[in-house]
């Protein structure tokens, strides 16, 4: 899954593809590196960023994803706002990637009234605030628990389970040791039933190991990508989709062999 930030204050890429033009030329390039799908986002989750209006995140995105309309990929639009989802999906998105699991009051029915994709995150708090002292007795079983919950509700909601994903949300509320432990145990999650996506492309806690700029963790980012999907991650969702793919070819050689 290829990130395309429609954004000015994105952490890693924020401003580098703002308008229209420069993010479609950037969703075409991800497609030539090799991208399966991609991920189309019109407001900042970063910690402490600050939210924008529906109409301005529509603004931003509803002209990408109609450019991209015949691009032959599935289109993803990460949106935690209900009538950003419906704007989205009226304008062709086929996934709505939401870091707070379909919670907000209208999401879940937004989707169910659709025919697309949803992933389901797992954040602690909300952006402006989550990596304020986040705190688990165990990250895992808890996050673990979070998503079974959210599983079910979209379930009942009228959401197929052949639809869902879902996301254990590195960096959002997680302390370095809860993003180390997720990663570990990732292959626990599993058990749900869903595909799993994991997003650790380029976030801080790859640069609390390493000391590097969000600029400079690309190799970092591949080798969390790899361990994602040794682990059992089924979509990746990385800024860096030519080396991500290159790695995951020599894993796929090496695994095919076993």
């Amino acid at each position: 899954m290829g990130i395309v930030n429609v954004t000015p204050d994105s952490f890693s890429d924020g401003g580098k593809f703002h308008s229209t033009e420069q993010a479609i030329a950037h969703a075409l390039r991800l497609i030539e590196h090799g991208a399966d799908m991609l991920d189309i986002g019109g407001e900042s989750t970063r910690p402490g960023a600050q939210s924008v209006c529906a109409a301005e995140e529509l603004e931003r995105i509803v002209p990408v994803l109609e450019g991209l309309a015949h691009c032959g990929l599935p289109l993803s639009v990460d949106t935690l706002k209900p009538e950003v989802m419906r704007a989205a999906i009226q304008a062709g998105a086929d996934m709505i990637n939401d870091v707070n699991a379909l919670q907000s009051p209208g999401a879940l029915q937004a989707v169910a009234d659709s025919g697309v994709g949803v992933c389901l995150m797992h954040m602690q708090g909300e952006p402006r605030t989550m990596q304020h002292d986040p705190m688990y007795q165990n990250v895992v079983t808890e996050v673990k628990a979070f998503l079974a919950a959210r599983i079910e509700a979209a379930e009942q909601a009228g959401i197929a389970r052949e639809r869902i994903v879902i996301d254990p949300g590195f960096g959002f509320g997680k302390a370095l040791e809860h993003n180390l432990a997720l990663l570990r145990q990732l292959d626990a999650f599993q058990s749900l039933g869903v595909p799993l996506l994991a997003g650790l492309s380029r976030k801080s806690m790859l640069g609390a190991l390493t000391g590097l700029d969000a600029g400079e963790r690309m190799v970092p980012s591949v080798v969390a990508a790899v361990i994602s999907a040794m682990k059992g991650a089924k979509i990746l969702r990385v800024h860096d989709v030519k080396e991500t793919r290159q790695a995951l070819q020599i894993v796929t050689a090496v695994e095919g062999a076993r």
